[in-house]
């Protein structure tokens, strides 16, 4: 009898949990093997990233704690974020607060200490009444917008879109809101970045950069962001003064030379982009993102040596080479230990054994990216556009090599990988054939191809030609003895 009103009890703390807005309510995505790499980047912004919003931040260590089984630990950040709302946010305390004591009631409920549990929720349930709210356990406020979109917008990709309309939440109610419009702007920056966007007219983060820059005049974080969007967008000279800005800002220092290497790589001055890596690296040196970095630094030196050699390196250079590759396989095979989910470092890693002549890893890299449940469109067009000619130049198999191209192409995602397959496709199939004229599955692929372009004279007459070819084949078949 006692057994059953505990777990009558229990389920009734459940239902009122369910209702709450927190870390354990918002489906945050994040896979197991992400949790180190999630848990080293969040103690990275606590140290290394001046900032304003530390709160939103303490929450999400507690929610990461707690699925690595740390409840403990957990508290402790509770404890942490609840002072810091305390020093911050006095005026509003109450609310700041609901998602933390939100956190705190489903960390007790895990932990089974039920009664501590419905001690903070009687907590949310009092200041959702002294607000007027229409339900017990959930309010709507920007505050809570926010940190929902800080939690994220930390978990990765697959939660971009999700922050991005978080925070666009929260603008609606106060667009002047400095916090509001950083976090918009970080979420539509990262979402360009998954669409590659290169001309002005398509680089939607601009505005959302600059608007923020103007609110929080003294954030370097932001400044380093849009100088790399200025350079996306062919300004680089404009994005170069913003750069040079945020370096000579003290703030957040770790991760402006993350940004200032980036921006120097893609320049093409990797000496330069090298030395504030290693900067960087000094005060992170576990950080995925900076050893991938690094790794396509000495990517960028063996490309501009093979260059300078007429593709042709001998001697002293093939032994730079062979040590520049050893290097940036290094950096790609720990950038991956840290973050075995990190998609392109598993393609620039393949690369770099092509480059090194072992096809046999550089199939394995290619077949752990390729067995991934849940990359983005973008993602998985780069995917297998790259394995694509991975077969057609390293393994000589047209036939895979076309299969890839397709499904580059059948994503219908517009981007620039998507145009190289179908101009890959359309090389493969014409030089197919050259070797015969009479192959029906290459004349209705280049049907295909001309369609994509918009050539629909073409496609139709490749497209007949296949049909023609077939239908004689099937007559052929017919009338024989």
């Amino acid at each position: 009898m006692l057994s059953h009103s505990k777990n009558a009890d229990e389920d009734k703390i459940k239902d009122r949990l369910d209702q709450l807005r927190c870390h354990f309510t918002w489906k945050l995505l994040i896979e197991d093997t992400e949790l180190t790499d999630l848990e080293n980047r969040i103690f990275d912004e606590i140290e290394f990233l001046d900032t304003k919003y530390n709160v939103a931040i303490y929450n999400l260590l507690a929610y990461v704690k707690h699925l690595k089984g740390q409840n403990e630990e957990a508290l402790e950040s509770l404890k942490k974020a609840e002072d810091l709302i305390q020093q911050e946010h006095a005026n509003q305390s109450d609310m700041r607060r609901l998602v933390t004591w939100g956190n705190y009631a489903w960390l007790y409920y895990h932990m089974g200490r039920l009664a501590d549990a419905k001690v903070y929720l009687d907590k949310v349930e009092n200041t959702c009444k002294n607000f007027a709210s229409p339900s017990c356990y959930r309010m709507q406020c920007p505050e809570m917008d926010c940190e929902e979109g800080w939690a994220l917008l930390k978990c990765g990709g697959k939660n971009y879109e999700r922050a991005k309309a978080c925070f666009e939440k929260a603008l609606e109610v106060d667009p002047e809101n400095p916090e509001f419009s950083t976090g918009y702007a970080i979420a539509t920056y990262r979402l360009d970045g998954f669409d590659k966007a290169t001309q002005i007219s398509d680089a939607f983060c601009l505005q959302p950069l600059k608007q923020a820059i103007r609110l929080n005049p003294e954030d370097a974080y932001i400044k380093a962001l849009l100088a790399l969007k200025l350079q996306d967008v062919g300004q680089e000279a404009e994005g170069e003064k913003y750069i040079e800005a945020a370096l000579t800002s003290m703030s957040s220092q770790t991760y402006v030379f993350r940004y200032a290497a980036k921006f120097y790589r893609r320049k093409g001055s990797v000496d330069k982009a090298l030395s504030y890596l290693q900067k960087a690296l000094r005060a992170t040196p576990s950080s995925a993102f900076l050893h991938h970095q690094t790794g396509l630094c000495y990517k960028t030196q063996m490309i501009q040596i093979k260059k300078a050699t007429n593709w042709q390196p001998r001697g002293r250079d093939k032994d730079n080479i062979d040590r520049i590759i050893r290097l940036a396989i290094s950096h790609f095979e720990f950038a991956l230990e840290k973050k075995p989910t990190f998609e392109i470092a598993y393609i620039h890693l393949a690369e770099m054994y092509i480059e090194a002549g072992n096809y046999r890893k550089a199939e394995d890299a290619f077949q752990n990216v390729l067995s991934m449940k849940s990359l983005e469109e973008g993602q998985l067009q780069e995917v297998h556009f790259h394995y694509g000619r991975f077969q057609e130049f390293q393994r000589k198999s047209e036939v895979d090599a076309i299969i890839h191209y397709l499904k580059v192409v059948k994503i219908e995602k517009p981007s620039f990988t998507r145009n190289k397959s179908i101009s890959a496709l359309e090389k493969l199939v014409l030089k197919k054939l050259r070797r015969n004229a009479a192959d029906i599955e290459s004349l209705s692929i280049l049907g295909f191809v001309y369609k994509l372009q918009g050539d629909m004279d073409k496609a139709v007459e490749y497209y007949e030609r296949a049909l023609r070819l077939a239908a004689d084949s099937e007559n052929s078949v017919g009338h024989a003895p």
